[in-house]
């Protein structure tokens, strides 16, 4: 197993006091890091001796720090190409009145969409018009995976953590390809914590949970999923190596705001809270317009 050797379960990547950056793991194993952060507690985190998430052999160095800036467990150098996985929640599916597919259907992200947690997004006022919160399961690969069977697929990530795959569907409409209305600047929130694959077990357990304004518009386990994550690994990995480090968003179930009636997107100034279970956290951006 690529995690066999972890000394710890909720990694964070952050900014402390003396304005340097670290990873560590929250000394409160229950907090939700993202809604502490957001509310300015002091979220304490035990110091690793690491300068990347991907150094399985980090080990804790004794010391202790205070966040004082929240960042994104993996940078925009160790994701590559973000891989996206489209349509791939049964109820979703059949809100937008589609066919289940027969195959994962995949878009990209480009690297430059990775985005902070607690950090606003900065979108530009022709693109608000239509702005919708996706939340997603993301994966993040621990060794490189080549041709690896759905058997053996989880023995390749590193660990979880929460995506808002942030769309816009007025730009969506106007094209075939989806990669293009969902991979602006920051339209992929990534964060707070990565839970280790080892700690969490079975991703299917999983909960999504998207909030806006205290209104709930997605709630759904991830064992509705058509594609497993390891079925999804295992497709991706057919004549292409997925780099350590990639980082693979596992699709959304119903409820984005383009299905309300009338349509729920997203306005500046919003309450926005993208929420996974087990140790995950929340998302909490929000949206400010330039």
């Amino acid at each position: 197993m690529t995690n066999q050797s972890l000394t710890w379960k909720r990694l964070v990547r952050f900014i402390a006091n003396d304005g340097k950056e670290y990873y560590g793991e929250p000394e409160d194993s229950h907090i939700d890091v993202g809604l502490a952060v957001a509310a300015k507690e002091d979220v304490k985190v035990k110091v690793l001796a690491t300068k990347t998430a991907l150094d399985s052999h980090a080990q804790f160095t004794g010391e202790t720090k205070s966040i004082t800036k929240l960042l994104s467990p993996i940078t925009q150098s160790e994701v590559g190409t973000i891989r996206c996985i489209g349509l791939n929640y049964k109820d979703h599916a059949a809100e937008l009145g589609l066919d289940l597919p027969k195959v994962p259907e995949l878009f990209t992200k480009p690297a430059t969409s990775l985005h902070d947690p607690c950090n606003p997004i900065v979108v530009a006022e022709k693109l608000s018009h239509e702005l919708d919160a996706e939340v997603e399961v993301a994966i993040v690969i621990g060794k490189d995976a080549k041709n690896v069977s759905a058997h053996d697929a989880l023995q390749y990530v590193l660990g979880y953590t929460v995506a808002n795959d942030l769309t816009c569907r007025d730009v969506q409409k106007t094209v075939s390809q989806w990669g293009y209305a969902k991979g602006f600047d920051a339209f992929c929130p990534l964060g707070p914590t990565l839970v280790s694959a080892e700690s969490l077990g079975d991703p299917s357990k999983l909960q999504v949970k998207t909030t806006l304004n205290g209104f709930v518009m997605q709630d759904q386990s991830a064992s509705n999923m058509i594609f497993t994550i390891a079925e999804i690994i295992s497709y991706l990995s057919v004549g292409t190596t997925l780099q350590k480090g990639t980082v693979i968003l596992t699709g959304t179930p119903k409820g984005i705001g383009a299905s309300y009636t009338p349509p729920r997107f997203l306005k500046q100034g919003d309450d926005l809270k993208v929420w996974i279970s087990h140790g995950l956290g929340t998302l909490t951006n929000t949206i400010k317009l330039q």
